[in-house]
């Protein structure tokens, strides 16, 4: 029997199903033809192309082992049976076919336009599903599924070294940096990974964190490409520190998003993206599920218990960060203190009842920040603890933040935000940038274009349920829904008693 034409690749496993055999509900024309044409997709579209030496070819025949899509782009034309989807192929890309035996694309004799409507009835003879839901689907968003995994798979195929990741992550890890017929090694210390890179000619993905500036010197050195990888902004239901693996990751090949001192990727993205109007569209919606929702980083949940707004006073929230994090250490513009943080919101805020938000690492006893309460309220007027971030915001009327994530969370709910350092929402026209931030920002964004670059075109997402490569849509309705479970939750007691046990020691 013939696999259906459009397919979903074959993760590791993993069975995702994208059609299935039935009739097509909705209306299929030529127009459908440059749909794929424009997604390259179709046929066994992730395996590795041929080298391509630029010259033109001539008549070609179908190879079982080639990427159909790379291997037809030069060519003058293709011979092969009429039930080879490669005929499909060649037709999509407007090249000339001549079929030798009859098949479901054509038989011999057929012209150009006879076998167009070939694949046009083909592909009408299949029902299309969500992979996720397995609910029907439209054939244009399952070609939009398939480009995106495309597209992944491209990016993915030039990392063949890890380093610097933790156990825990790696299952994870392997599922975002996945790409067919290559092995992903896992190094763990610098003179492997460099060997490793050398060996196999590729890229060493980093967890930015945990490797040496001697890793990124000796790459540069011998030039192997480093790619930085780093928590996503919905990243799961708990917290890292407490081994909650994330289903969320951005993939940086130029920088990474918290440290200003060099572009991002992300940087680059919102400084250049052009926002088309349903891309910003998309983006609104998710920014709406998101709020209502009650999401944030680390999961779901609106927390109403905190008192109702004064009208006549009003009200800041200073949500505090691990002080010697990534972000705060690249991105602080040399301010580090929780406690300096708070200082100077008081100072720019003194009529206002200021909310101070311990950061829940420190409070677990993981990291490094801790204030005294006492300490704290000599500026703040109240100290919150518990309940969902969400909740809080929906409770201020503007945040004041290092370069927390809390910021853009606000920005989300419509909070006036207030940066004293650089994060990487600053310096787009939506925050009061009160740190140094890169000359090389200042295009002036909407919300939802900011939104659109930073939870669709930026990250990379993993379905928390059925384990594959997913939408940003598609985490965000797990996390609503409950339904994003831990893979690892045996392990959160144990780091629960081991962060009160090191705060105890502090």
């Amino acid at each position: 029997m013939n696999p259906p034409f459009l397919r979903a690749p074959p993760f590791p496993d993993r069975h995702a199903v994208v059609s299935r055999p039935g009739n097509y509900d909705g209306a299929l024309d030529g127009d459908i033809l440059h749909a794929l044409r424009k997604a390259r997709v179709g046929g066994a579209f992730w395996l590795a192309p041929e080298p391509q030496d630029g010259a033109v070819r001539g008549v070609i025949r179908p190879r079982r082992d080639a990427e159909p899509w790379t291997s037809l782009a030069g060519a003058m034309g293709l011979v092969a049976d009429g039930d080879d989807e490669w005929v499909a192929i060649a037709r999509i890309l407007g090249l000339p076919v001549e079929i030798l035996s009859p098949g479901r694309f054509g038989s011999p004799g057929d012209d150009a336009d006879v076998i167009d409507r070939c694949v046009v009835r083909v592909l009408s003879e299949a029902e299309y599903v969500d992979p996720f839901t397995g609910e029907p689907a439209t054939i244009h968003a399952v070609i939009a599924q398939l480009a995106e995994w495309r597209r992944l798979i491209e990016v993915n195929r030039k990392i063949t070294v890890a380093c610097g990741m933790a156990w825990w992550k790696r299952t994870e890890i392997r599922r975002f940096l996945w790409a067919p017929g290559r092995q992903l090694h896992f190094a763990s210390g610098t003179d492997w990974a460099l060997d490793l890179a050398r060996k196999t000619g590729g890229d060493i993905a980093v967890w930015p964190s945990r490797v040496s500036e001697s890793l990124l010197n000796r790459a540069r050195e011998q030039g192997t490409g480093i790619v930085r990888v780093e928590d996503g902004f919905v990243r799961s239901v708990g917290l890292g520190s407490n081994l909650v693996p994330p289903s969320s990751v951005v993939v940086d090949h130029s920088g990474i998003h918290y440290d200003p001192s060099q572009p991002s990727d992300l940087e680059q993205i919102l400084a250049t993206t052009e926002f088309p109007a349903e891309l910003e569209q998309r983006a609104a919606a998710l920014r709406q599920a998101i709020v209502a929702a009650g999401i944030g980083k680390y999961g779901a949940g609106e927390d109403s218990s905190h008192a109702p707004k004064h009208k006549d006073r009003r009200r800041v929230l200073v949500p505090a960060q691990v002080e010697d994090d990534m972000s705060v250490l690249a991105g602080g513009g040399g301010l580090h203190s929780n406690l300096e943080l708070l200082r100077r919101v008081r100072s720019l805020e003194p009529d206002s009842e200021i909310w101070f938000r311990p950061h829940p690492d420190v409070d677990a006893g993981h990291r490094k920040g801790a204030v005294p309460d006492d300490e704290v309220l000599q500026y703040a007027d109240s100290i919150k603890r518990g309940g969902s971030m969400a909740g809080l915001l929906g409770q201020v009327d503007a945040v004041h933040v290092l370069t927390s994530l809390t910021g853009f969370e606000a920005l989300l709910r419509g909070l006036e935000v207030f940066c004293h350092g650089a994060p990487f929402y600053a310096g787009w026209g939506l925050t009061r940038d009160l740190g140094a931030v890169p000359e090389r920002r200042g295009r002036k964004l909407g919300l939802d274009q900011l939104v659109a670059a930073v939870l669709i075109l930026y990250p990379r997402y993993l379905d928390p349920v059925s384990g594959l490569p997913c939408p940003p849509e598609t985490l965000v309705a797990r996390i609503a829904g409950a339904r994003a479970p831990n893979r690892l939750g045996w392990l959160a007691p144990l780091r629960r008693w081991q962060g009160r046990f090191m705060a105890k020691l502090r």
